[in-house]
């Protein structure tokens, strides 16, 4: 759905009424449409004694990044990163201020800015504790001030876990993160500390096999696009009345298709068998399916409360546990659960569609200790205000607010969940498991 507000913004009089009347300036960002992850360059610092600076250099080489470590007055940076694990008391917070005050104003639109720390849990400290848990409010609050359509993370490394940086870095410093911000990434949290090279950075899912439910369209559909691209072999999932859909969409991308109802007592075999037979095992699985039968909780009736949760987290989990006990989801495979910001920050009318996606936080987080051993990944991707049809049938004035409340002030795409998947997708993240990732625009009331 197009933003007609934002467009109207950039013509010669909306650009005057936004000027004078302070209203909310929606930039045009940034996406990729292919060629190298960062067009220009990135500026790297550190805090005195920060231990990760050495793997932040290969691994932006190892991506085809350009960086350097040396200011120049005048210059544009792309991107800034700085190691702040050296960071080890309150006082010495003010790193950050001497290395970001003098060069937020070089960096250029749609730029990205990615602070490294220590995992304040493995601080040696109580003083480097209260220093690392700040780095949270700093990067946040320079998320919603740095303007631009640019973005702002924050990525805690766990010991042993520093030479994994680069899909991460990759992601975080290119147009893939286009609608990600304010956010918290952690590596090695689960005890996986290693991740094996990737040998193509174009094409990172090359020789993978991916199952999507809910395929057909909107987010499905995209993250279906989006892993073909990454080199995966993919496989969608949707209900009967979008069969014709999933199947043209299926047969575009070279890939298989199933139709069926996740929620049916025979979906898990179902889906097992059809794997088995034709691929063997799969490498990744993404949650999306997900359906809205919104009334607030005095007008829910139990048939739409149920509906609700069982697509969204009660079939997810029967699903993944069957393909887990057939020894299905290959060594090394990555789940990927859909939740939502209504999951972390409620909403009016949602009580069933934000338990269920709650819901689908806590089992993901709880799947990803007991499948670490196995070298498997789960994570939890939790959108913001999408542009997709749905929103049509969102009330005028609560649309506009939903687009506004952020610090793009604009709804995402589809795409810019796809690729957050795509990114968790890669073996290369392996690390990053039992992480929340709010692909939201970074929300500036409720939750991040």
């Amino acid at each position: 759905m197009s933003d007609r507000y934002q467009d109207l913004a950039h013509n010669p009089v909306g650009k005057f009424l936004v000027k004078n009347l302070g209203l909310p300036n929606p930039p045009y960002l940034d996406r990729y449409t292919g060629g190298p992850l960062v067009k220009g360059s990135v500026l790297t610092g550190s805090a005195a004694g920060g231990p990760v600076s050495k793997a932040v250099a290969a691994a932006l080489k190892a991506y085809g990044i350009d960086s350097t470590g040396v200011r120049a007055d005048g210059k544009k940076y792309k991107g800034l990163v700085f190691d702040a694990t050296g960071i080890d008391s309150a006082a010495r917070l003010v790193a950050l201020q001497e290395f970001f005050t003098p060069v937020l104003r070089q960096v250029a639109s749609s730029g990205r800015v990615v602070v490294i720390g220590s995992a304040p849990e493995e601080a040696a400290s109580e003083s480097a504790a209260i220093a690392q848990r700040a780095l949270e409010g700093f990067t946040r609050s320079l998320g919603k001030e740095i303007g631009g359509g640019s973005t702002v993370n924050l990525v805690y490394v766990s010991a042993g876990a520093e030479k994994t940086l680069g899909s991460t870095l990759g992601f975080l410093l290119s147009p893939k993160s286009a609608y990600v911000s304010g956010q918290v990434v952690r590596l090695g949290t689960t005890g996986i500390t290693q991740a094996p090279a990737v040998k193509d950075v174009t094409k990172p899912l090359a020789g993978k096999v991916a199952l999507v439910t809910g395929a057909s369209r909107g987010l499905g559909e995209a993250d279906m696009r989006t892993l073909a691209r990454d080199g995966a072999t993919v496989i969608g999932l949707d209900v009967p009345p979008l069969a014709d859909d999933l199947k043209a969409l299926a047969e575009e991308l070279g890939g298989g298709y199933i139709v069926g109802d996740i929620t049916s007592p025979d979906a898990p075999a179902e889906i097992a068998e059809y794997i088995q037979k034709h691929h063997g095992a799969v490498d990744i699985i993404v949650h999306n399916a997900g359906i809205t039968r919104d009334k607030r909780l005095r007008n829910m009736k139990p048939e739409n409360w149920q509906l609700v949760v069982e697509i969204s987290v009660g079939a997810p989990q029967r699903i993944t546990d069957q393909l887990l006990e057939q020894g299905l989801i290959n060594e090394g495979g990555t789940i990927i659960g859909i939740a939502s910001i209504a999951g972390i920050a409620g909403n009016n009318g949602q009580t069933n569609y934000a338990s269920a996606k709650a819901g689908v936080i806590g089992w993901i987080q709880s799947l990803s200790k007991r499948v670490a051993d196995r070298g498997i990944t789960a994570n939890v991707i939790a959108p913001g205000f999408m542009e997709t049809e749905m929103v049509k049938t969102i009330p005028l004035g609560i649309r506009e607010a939903g687009r506004r409340m952020n610090s793009m002030s604009q709804g995402g795409l589809p795409v810019d969940v796809a690729e957050t998947i795509a990114w968790l997708a890669s073996p290369g993240s392996a690390t990053v498991s039992g992480n929340v990732i709010g692909v939201n625009g970074q929300m500036l009331i409720g939750a991040s």
